[in-house]
């Protein structure tokens, strides 16, 4: 009994991968915790930018307004459409600019951010470890609300690594592991 307790002593809660650590790990990690920023485009910009999801959902909020305009060289396909604020749009993203205008005409802004909502499997092969989890957007401000539906989940799997000092989330190619950056960036939706 006094052997088996000393040995306990000895083990950190990092020694043991458990579902609890790998969800710990996970949201503690940049890439997890790094905002979704999304690229406002003002200006004259293509048909193809201007009718893409993103803008179509600003159009329909009446956030932005555009006017048919002459493409300029390099710009394709016509027609091509001249953005700005609207006054509504003014009043819902000036305050969550939080640089100035590039000059390509782009405003970041951060709409999102991940929220970890559970882990779904934990595979283990000695000092290595593939953590399957389930995760979603929560918005930020009403952009992001407008952008990321919070009831859609995605699924991904990270690398995770033993070292001496407990398990780790991998941050950089590892044999066939899997960073966190790249596992959330090819997260599929996942259907309930």
């Amino acid at each position: 009994m006094f052997v088996v307790a000393l040995c306990l002593l000895g083990c950190s809660p990092r020694d043991f991968l458990t579902r609890r650590l790998a969800a710990d790990l996970i949201s503690a990690s940049d890439a997890f915790k790094a905002p979704q920023l999304f690229w406002l485009r003002s200006g004259v910009v293509s048909n193809k930018d201007y009718s893409s999801p993103d803008s179509m959902v600003l159009q329909r909020r009446g956030w932005i307004i555009g006017t048919e305009q002459k493409c300029p060289e390099g710009v394709e396909p016509p027609p091509c459409w001249d953005i700005v604020l609207s006054p509504l749009g003014v009043d819902t993203i000036r305050p969550l600019i939080s640089k100035a205008l590039s000059d390509e005409g782009l405003i970041g802004i951060q709409v999102a951010r991940r929220e970890l909502v559970e882990i779904s499997g934990i595979s283990k092969a000695g000092n290595f470890a593939d953590v399957e989890f389930i995760w979603r957007w929560v918005s930020l401000n009403p952009v992001g609300a407008a952008l990321y539906d919070s009831g859609v989940r995605y699924q991904s799997t990270v690398a995770f690594r033993r070292y001496d000092d407990g398990w780790r989330v991998v941050d950089q190619n590892v044999r066939s592991a899997q960073p966190l950056d790249d596992a959330l960036r090819i997260a599929r939706p996942v259907t309930p």
